[in-house]
């Protein structure tokens, strides 16, 4: 293998691939890892048998890591998830392993997702190094309104991602995946939505970026409201349903900090995801704000505003909250909005 210098970021993103059993989340991960795109990546995955890398495998380090000839390293995770990314970080520290500047972890199909995000951000000696990245959720064109329908974990996958993939279109009925991509773009508005039968979709379009990278991040947050602009208001899928808030002039800080954290607070895991850019009194630039459940981001200042649009805009993704309450909320601690 030819010698790769990757410098190891202040902050390693880490990136979950998810989806509910059968969506296609291995299939789509097992095309990653033969890209060049995931050079300078490690993946965590449950075993190796199962996205099949014997016809990749160039180099193996020990029982649980091997060194594929895109670049990438790839370890199965023994045990809790957490030991397993520290044992990662101690191997990338001693040099037993090439540096990588950004993790990608393959959740279980039953998975919750924020379990896994509260382990990255909680975790004493994962903080300090690790941060959370984008959530690509795959979702099965021929069943996945099916399991929408009767899983929660599904809607709850499909609800907090930050890109969604539809899979298996090619053997979908046309009406199917239509039917599905108007509910998934209500249910979460803010997610671009891709296909994996595309043959020009690379890692890097799902996770080249995240709404932390400052070299990309003002073309990141212009996508999150395109969906919203036109009308925004409350779109419901299920017992989930994502409601946008707007505001024409700029918010207090201090105010919308505090309401924020009230809301969280009250309603706990019935928050999904929080998305936000603020118009902020005193600022030029907008600052956003992003939260999965129970978990808060810490905001980022942008250079610029992404738009021409200087309007401060929330979506909240919520399960059983009503709507108008969340306004009037919103309108009695921070100011009349007026979506």
């Amino acid at each position: 293998m030819s010698a790769r210098v990757v410098e190891a970021p202040q902050f390693t993103p880490v990136h979950l691939i998810t989806g509910f059993l059968g969506s296609g989340k291995t299939t789509l991960l097992r095309r990653w890892l033969a890209s060049p795109d995931l050079a300078d990546t490690a993946v965590l995955i449950n075993e190796f048998g199962e996205v099949g890398l014997d016809h990749e495998l160039l180099e193996r380090v020990d029982a649980d890591t091997v060194l594929l000839s895109s670049g990438c390293v790839c370890c199965t995770v023994r045990g809790e998830l957490a030991d397993a990314i520290k044992s990662l970080h101690g191997r990338r520290e001693r040099g037993v392993i090439p540096s990588y500047r950004r993790l990608v972890i393959e959740s279980s199909g039953l998975a919750d997702p924020l379990p896994i995000l509260t382990t990255i951000s909680a975790e004493p000696q994962l903080r300090h190094h690790y941060r959370v990245g984008q959530i690509v959720t795959t979702v099965d064109a021929v069943n996945g309104g099916g399991q929408l329908d009767r899983q929660p974990e599904s809607r709850k996958q499909a609800a907090v991602a930050d890109r969604l993939v539809v899979t298996k279109t090619d053997i979908a009925a046309p009406e199917l995946t239509q039917g599905l991509i108007e509910r998934l773009a209500a249910l979460n508005p803010s997610a671009p939505i891709r296909f994996a039968a595309d043959a020009s979709l690379t890692p890097d379009d799902l996770i080249g970026a995240d709404w932390q990278d400052p070299t990309r991040a003002r073309r990141e947050f212009g996508h999150w409201f395109r969906a919203e602009a036109a009308e925004p208001g409350t779109s419901h899928g299920d017992d989930i349903s994502a409601i946008s808030l707007v505001l024409d002039r700029p918010v207090d800080w201090t105010a919308f900090g505090l309401w924020l954290s009230m809301i969280l607070h009250r309603h706990g895991e019935a928050v999904l995801r929080v998305k936000g850019i603020l118009a902020v009194t005193g600022e030029d630039a907008p600052v956003v704000v992003q939260a999965v459940s129970q978990l808060v981001h810490a905001p980022q200042h942008l250079t610029r505003w992404p738009s021409a649009d200087r309007r401060s805009r929330l979506v909240f993704i919520v399960k059983g909250i009503d709507g108008a309450a969340l306004r009037r909320s919103f309108d009695a601690f921070v100011g009349g909005s007026n979506a």
